[in-house]
């Protein structure tokens, strides 16, 4: 074992009481962990190999099955090299939250006893579209607010402390092993290491298709959208009782290409992303930053910042394209090779939606295994394909309202972000209007239902401009 290995249960791989053989997750962030939870349910032995030194819990984690377990099992929240983004807000919209519900019981209740914040999406989120504040009213759908090294500390202590799952950090893969269009297992700088099934969710870096090249397949096609975004977070202290809120949420639009993420998150604290395109980026100073926020559509931000202490100095990030790989159009994959989170399909951050596809692809990667392990590669990719068609449309739609962004902008896609934009119109009046795109959004409803017989006419009855809302946001409106 690696010298900086952590292993849940010293047994871990004996245990046949269910499945066979081992498979190899390459990556311990969040799509990896959430890859080898699934996996476990089918394998003796998951191992995920990560080449970041993890901040492992110090103290043995018990069977990770309830969510019972005392804080102090639960490792340390903080920032590592291999998440460069993770100073930064991230969503996790309610259908993955209720995935994680599904895959770590107590999930949501364990992280709010942390310090997290729930809300209702619609009610206690202040929302701009286009320069225009949806009517905030009462809905069924939650919001988690929280930092994303304390999820990711999280799911790592509970999939850690499964029996069949072992940790290994400190551990870079250098490349797959295959033998007779299998894949049999990785290679690193010290050994092979056996495996029936490998997961690609390397992230960004995307190590896979090098992988696959060296032994005669086929990188898989890529569609990327550049959209040029740049990200600067600063942290604030919050008093829970100054605002109404638990978030803000600016969408940025060609008129006004600046965004904001602003959560709540444990510790009493705002995290707050601010996001410019190109060479219209937020600075990295305190008083340009706060002046940065100025500029957004809506003044509720700028009234936060103008009293709110900032607890850390700005933090700048550059994303990188937007990019889809095709696998699903491989001719040729090796049996048991599989990819998962952004190794499969990045978005663009602004939208909030890669930890919910990740966690929507584990789900169908679960449904996959229980079906059986022959013929996965090929029915895992297929599958997957939708559940990433929604996201991958609602990023490439958005970007590409955008001048600079270089595309080719479709009837289809200029008539839905035409629709789009007068949803927006009427969503400032109308409760319901504003509840089924969240529902969208959320992928709480499919994206065919926004033109529903009674959302078009909604739409139609709002369609009038109106003038941005600059009023305060206290109003409440009741469920339409």
């Amino acid at each position: 074992m690696h010298p900086s290995s952590h292993s849940a249960n010293s047994s871990a791989g004996t245990d046949s009481s269910a499945g066979t053989g081992r498979a190899i997750v390459v990556g311990g962030s969040v799509a990896g962990l959430l890859a080898a939870r699934v996996l476990a349910d089918t394998f003796d032995h998951v191992l995920i190999l990560d080449r970041d030194e993890l901040p492992m819990a110090a103290v043995p984690l018990g069977t990770g099955s309830s969510s019972a377990l005392p804080a102090r099992a639960f490792e340390p929240a903080v920032h590592r090299k291999g998440v460069p983004q993770s100073r930064h807000a991230h969503g996790l919209l309610d259908k993955g939250r209720a995935i994680l519900d599904d895959l770590l019981p107590g999930f949501t209740a364990d992280l709010v006893a942390r310090g997290a914040v729930t809300a209702d999406t619609h009610a206690d989120v202040v929302w701009y579209n286009d320069g225009r504040r949806m009517l905030r009213a009462p809905s069924d759908m939650t919001a988690l607010c929280v930092s994303r090294p304390t999820l990711e500390a999280y799911i790592r202590s509970r999939v850690a402390a499964l029996p069949k799952v072992e940790i290994r950090s400190g551990v870079a893969v250098d490349g797959l092993t295959v033998a007779d269009g299998r894949v049999t297992g990785v290679r690193t700088q010290d050994e092979i290491l056996p495996a029936d099934v490998v997961v690609d969710a390397t992230g960004r870096s995307n190590r896979g298709p090098a992988w696959l090249t060296e032994h005669g397949y086929a990188a898989p096609p890529e569609d990327t959208v550049k959209a040029g975004l740049v990200y600067v977070t600063r942290e604030y202290r919050r008093d829970p009782a100054a605002q109404d809120y638990a978030a803000i949420v600016v969408g940025h639009h060609p008129a006004n290409p600046t965004s904001t993420g602003t959560l709540a998150a444990e510790g009493d604290r705002w995290i707050v992303t601010l996001m410019g395109v190109n060479d219209d980026i937020p600075p990295s100073d305190g008083p340009g930053f706060e002046a940065f926020a100025a500029r957004l559509d809506g003044p509720e931000l700028a009234r936060l910042l103008a009293t709110a202490e900032p607890l850390t100095e700005p933090t700048r990030f550059r994303i990188g394209p937007s990019a889809r790989r095709r696998y699903e159009r491989c001719e040729r994959l090796p049996e048991g090779y599989l990819a998962l989170g952004d190794s499969l399909c990045c978005f663009n951050p602004a939208y909030g939606q890669g930890m919910t596809t990740a966690a929507m692809a584990a789900q169908w990667l679960g449904q996959c295994l229980r079906s059986g392990t022959a013929g996965l590669t090929k029915r895992y990719f297929a599958g997957v394909t939708a559940i990433v068609d929604t996201p991958w449309d609602i990023t490439v739609s958005g970007d590409l309202r955008f001048p600079h962004v270089p595309g080719r902008r479709t009837g289809r896609v200029k008539l839905l972000n035409a629709y789009l934009s007068k949803v927006h119109v009427a969503a400032q009046a109308d409760p319901f209007v504003g509840r089924t795109f969240l529902k969208a959004v959320n992928f709480l409803i499919s994206p065919q239902q926004l033109m529903s017989p009674r959302m078009l006419w909604r739409v139609w009855r709002g369609r009038k401009a109106q003038p941005v809302a600059r009023t305060p946001v206290r109003e409440r409106t009741p469920v339409a």
